[in-house]
């Protein structure tokens, strides 16, 4: 178990996954250091809240942000997430899916299909509610974000 819950306190095992360098131009991503099973928890990120809208945040933290749902007439909030979490790198269809919880105030990441060990670990910047499909490629373009070639 990657996480557990005791009173109002949680406790996070050492995920197992790495951080290196892709080898492309994306730079960093996050790879699996041993495989994982469609469905299985890759990882559980706390997350630090920002009480402001996309646009308001500062340029370097608009690609790390994740789109934090709140009640309707709420100020608009975004979520950095800890651990790995910010930094997995695009792709659709993805190997991961993420789901937020707003009450534990974390996003978890689950493997769509299996894994192998070694293997980046990718999330959809495009999809709805963490789906590892998209229709459409947009995130990039809307960002302003001009993809780099090899």
């Amino acid at each position: 178990m990657l996480f557990k819950v005791i009173g109002k306190r949680m406790e996070l095992s050492p995920p197992r996954v790495y951080v290196k360098d892709t080898g492309t131009p994306k730079g960093r991503g996050v790879f699996a250091a041993r495989p994982f099973n469609a469905g299985e928890l890759v990882e559980v990120c706390p997350v630090v809240l920002v009480r402001k809208s996309y646009e308001a945040l500062h340029k370097e933290l608009k690609t790390f942000a994740f789109h934090w749902e709140v009640p309707e007439g709420a100020a608009a909030t975004q979520a950095l997430a800890l651990g790995y979490g910010s930094l997995y790198n695009h792709a659709s269809p993805s190997n991961l899916r993420y789901e937020t919880d707003a009450q534990a105030l974390v996003i978890r990441f689950l493997a769509v299909r299996s894994v192998e060990a070694g293997e980046e670990l990718t999330i959809n910047y495009n999809a709805d509610g963490g789906a590892a499909v998209s229709e459409d490629d947009w995130w990039f373009e809307e960002k302003g974000i001009r993809l780099l070639t090899g």
